[in-house]
């Protein structure tokens, strides 16, 4: 499919956290509820704090982003409808190729997320028990030393 990459507005936000809830929900089962408020509450935050891009469908909806900070791959989410459909490999495949961003940090228990970075040619690099919020979440760090 036909996607395109483009830098968003301010005013993009607000789709963009609707992305990443419909995205979570279907994805990140583990987290209780009040977690999801939370850090649903902290996104905006985020997200004027991070490099940002965008994937737009041919009619120029926003259909996922991504969120780069550091040299790391801070957020990578697709709505759900566009699962299974090349979104989430474009913007990786950006992150590699355009910025030559090869980190990124993934719930272990999101299970779908760890099988699609490993297909895309990512290693574990090492495993942390906690998130970075201190919850019990663990968090793989997975490196692609390929291109």
């Amino acid at each position: 499919m036909d996607f395109k990459i483009i830098r968003p507005a301010a005013k993009d936000y607000s789709k963009l956290v609707s992305i990443w809830e419909a995205s979570v929900r279907a994805t990140h089962h583990f987290l209780p509820e009040q977690y999801l408020v939370e850090i649903k509450m902290l996104l905006p935050q985020y997200l004027s704090h991070t490099e940002l891009y965008t994937l737009e469908n041919q009619a120029s909806q926003i259909i996922g982003f991504l969120g780069i900070l550091d040299g790391k791959i801070e957020m990578l989410f697709v709505h759900p409808d566009w699962f299974g459909q090349g979104a989430g490999t474009q913007l990786v495949h950006h992150a590699l190729r355009a910025l030559n961003v090869r980190l990124v940090d993934v719930n272990e228990q999101n299970t779908r997320a760890v099988d699609f970075y490993k297909k895309l040619g990512y290693t574990v690099m090492e495993r942390d028990d906690l998130d970075a919020s201190g919850q019990p979440f663990p968090i793989l760090h997975l490196i692609n030393r390929n291109d």
